[in-house]
C-alpha cells in the first residue's frame, strides 16, 4: 500500500540547511501610496525589527515613497526575500502592520482577489461589493470565521491572509458572491456545510 503524502504540508525552514548565508545581494523597491505615509513611518521600527530576525534590511524613503528590502550577510532563508516582498506589498495596501508582519510565517500566504473583473456595470459592482462586506461587515466575519483566513476589501480588490487551501476556498466563494445575484450568507451557509 502507498504511503500517503500531504502535498499541502509546508516544512518549516531550518538555518543549518544554508549555513553560508546568500552568495549576492537580492534587493527591491515597492511604492506606496502617500496617504499611508504617517502611518508607515509609525510602524516602521517594529516591520524593520520582524525584517531583521529573517536578516533582511528594510528602508523606508518618504523623499521617493518607496520602501526598499535587501538581503544581507545575515540572511540564511533563500525565499524569505520574497516573503519579504509580500510584506511591503501588503502594507501598501494598507493591511495593518501586525497582521503583514505574520506573512513572514512559512505557513501564511496572500491573494489578492480582483472583484471589478467579476462585474462589468459600475453600479452592481458598488451593490455587489458592499454585499460582500454586509451591515457592519457581518458578511466579512462569516467569511473570516469560516476560511481563517484576514480580509481587507478595499477598491477593486480583496487582500487576504491565510493557508493556501484557505485561501483558494476563498477566492472560489468572493467569486459565487461576485458573479451571481445570490444572498453571500447562502453561499457561506451551502459551503459550510459542505465540509
Amino acid at each position: 500500500m502507498a504511503e500517503y503524502i500531504n502535498h499541502w504540508r509546508i516544512e518549516k525552514f531550518d538555518p543549518a540547511w544554508n549555513p553560508t548565508g546568500m552568495l549576492e545581494v537580492s534587493s527591491f523597491s515597492r511604492r506606496y501610496p502617500r496617504y499611508i505615509e504617517t502611518y508607515l513611518q509609525a510602524c516602521w521600527q517594529s516591520v524593520k525589527s520582524a525584517l531583521k530576525e529573517y536578516g533582511v534590511s528594510c528602508k523606508l524613503s518618504v523623499v521617493e515613497g518607496t520602501m526598499t528590502g535587501s538581503t544581507t550577510k545575515k540572511t540564511r532563508d533563500p525565499y524569505i526575500i520574497v516573503k519579504a516582498r509580500d510584506l511591503l506589498r501588503l502594507l501598501s495596501r494598507s493591511v495593518p502592520a501586525p497582521q503583514a508582519i505574520k506573512i513572514l510565517k512559512d505557513d501564511m500566504s496572500y491573494d489578492i482577489i480582483n472583484i471589478r473583473k467579476m462585474v462589468r456595470k459600475k453600479e452592481r459592482f458598488v451593490r455587489r461589493r458592499q454585499r460582500l462586506v454586509g451591515p457592519d461587515y457581518s458578511t466579512l466575519k462569516a467569511l473570516e470565521t469560516l476560511t481563517n483566513c484576514y480580509i481587507l476589501v478595499q477598491g477593486n480588490t480583496v487582500a487576504a491572509m491565510g493557508s493556501f487551501k484557505a485561501l483558494r476556498k476563498l477566492r472560489r466563494i468572493v467569486g459565487y458572491i461576485e458573479s451571481t445575484s445570490w444572498d453571500p450568507l447562502t453561499i457561506i451557509n451551502a459551503e459550510y456545510n459542505r465540509f
